[in-house]
């Protein structure tokens, strides 16, 4: 996968890496020809300079003249009279010839020197000095001059790396902001300030989330709709039926009643669902706030108390590991949406308790938030459809009653929406089916509410 900022980063610090380098063989070059310029002319100033009463005795007795301390350039000066004797010789220098007047260059024992020659009134002078040494002074000399541009190279780097990472940190918050967000959430994008270059992309994606949220729309509309228009019929058709048997315009036996019976009350339950899993899927975020989940709880236990006695099934409410006697268990929900959740979780596992059987709604306290768990005596789910049964209109192969296949998928929702999860397994040791929502999110409600 191609990267931008390695890309950036590698071009721009192989970019101007190379600059560096091109620009200091140049500057390393004019520096070394400059350089032999300068020992050029040093070579003529010493030449030009030597004071006149050196002579062939001085050599002999040792004496030295202050000659600017040419001797650590390794200098050899070489001094003829006018009839062509040497009467002066640098000491522990080998003797050279004379290469000729003005500046030249020649081979003497295997070395290369260059030299400077003068004529004057009553001797002839010479300045030489081995190329070799020439040469280690001036690539000491460029060095020195390119040195800076050495530890210019590291700040470079440094400063590429910061300004790449820089200039890209707007497409970094981008994608922060997109993570970040719910995935029910469809409103546009906004980034302030935003670079020029990422209005393109940007206007993209809003134009794309905008047709989402159209089409979105526009299928929970058209759910709800149906679900609406078929529930009032519906409903309406049980009532004349039951009205027409009363009143004996209408004659059928009671198990084609109870068919017809079971039929509708199945058809009702469905638009029910429907316009449950409508409104979930339209709901927002602005809808979730603080609210106690044992209230909740308690209300819907007790609303379902009379069915479960019906069935002669024992339904309690369990409180684990609470705070105090009083805790509200306090959380951050939609109440409508965890009301369906509880009718649902209910609804199912008295639905599928056997008679003498036991339903438990569980509050626990966790270190992650506040779990709310379902727990039953029924016949439980084949662990090869675990798996499925949160996928909507699916239902069990043999499961008797006249469910709608929705009720764990509108749970799901629900959690997803709440930011925790959804758990459905068997229990352990006995019969029986435990579904939790664990994960939600606690906190503080204040004593005047």
């Amino acid at each position: 996968m191609t990267s931008i900022r390695r890309w950036l980063l590698g071009w721009l610090i192989c970019g101007l890496g190379a600059a560096c380098i091109a620009a200091g063989y140049g500057i390393f070059g004019t520096a070394h020809l400059e350089a032999g310029e300068l020992f050029d002319y040093e070579l003529r100033t010493v030449a030009l300079s030597l004071p006149h009463n050196i002579s062939a005795a001085d050599v002999a007795e040792g004496s030295s003249h202050d000659l600017l301390d040419i001797a650590d350039d390794r200098l050899v000066i070489d001094i003829w009279d006018r009839s062509g004797k040497l009467v002066y010789h640098s000491p522990h220098e080998p003797a050279l010839p004379r290469f000729g007047a003005g500046f030249q260059s020649a081979e003497r024992e295997g070395h290369r020197w260059s030299a400077f020659g003068i004529e004057q009134e009553e001797r002839y002078v010479q300045v030489a000095q081995p190329d070799s040494v020439r040469e280690d002074l001036a690539i000491t000399l460029a060095l020195r001059t390119i040195w800076p541009l050495a530890l210019l190279i590291p700040v470079i780097v440094l400063i590429v790396l910061v300004v790449v990472a820089r200039g890209l940190s707007p497409m970094r918050w981008l994608s922060q902001s997109l993570t970040l967000r719910s995935p029910e959430s469809l409103d546009p994008i906004t980034l302030a300030p935003m670079p020029i270059e990422l209005h393109p992309l940007v206007d993209a994606l809003n134009d794309l989330l905008a047709r989402l949220n159209d089409a979105s729309q526009a299928q929970r509309t058209f759910v709800a709709d149906a679900a609406h228009e078929l529930r009032t019929p519906l409903t309406a058709l049980k009532l004349q039926i039951q009205g027409a048997i009363s009143d004996g315009s209408l004659q059928v036996d009671r198990a084609t009643l109870a068919k017809i019976d079971g039929r509708l009350n199945r058809l009702i339950h469905l638009a029910q669902q429907l316009l449950s899993m409508a409104r979930e899927d339209a709901a927002r975020e602005a809808a979730i706030a603080p609210m106690s989940l044992r209230i909740v709880c308690e209300a819907h236990v007790s609303d379902f108390s009379l069915l479960a006695e019906a069935k002669s099934i024992d339904l309690g409410l369990e409180i684990d590991n609470a705070e105090n006697e009083h805790d509200a268990f306090a959380i951050l929900g939609d109440m409508h949406a965890f009301a369906v959740l509880i009718n649902n979780l209910l609804d199912n596992a008295i639905r599928h308790t056997s008679p003498g059987g036991r339903v438990d709604v569980t509050l626990r306290r966790e270190e992650n938030g506040i779990a709310l768990t379902v727990l039953d005596t029924g016949t439980g789910i084949d662990e090869s459809e675990i798996e499925r049964v949160t996928d909507r209109f699916y239902r069990s192969a043999g499961t008797p009653g006249q469910g709608s296949g929705l009720g764990l998928a509108i749970a799901l929702r629900i959690a997803q929406r709440h930011h925790a999860t959804l758990e459905v397994k068997n229990r352990r040791n006995m019969n029986g089916l435990s579904v939790s929502v664990r994960g939600l999110r606690t906190v503080v409600i204040p004593a005047h509410a």
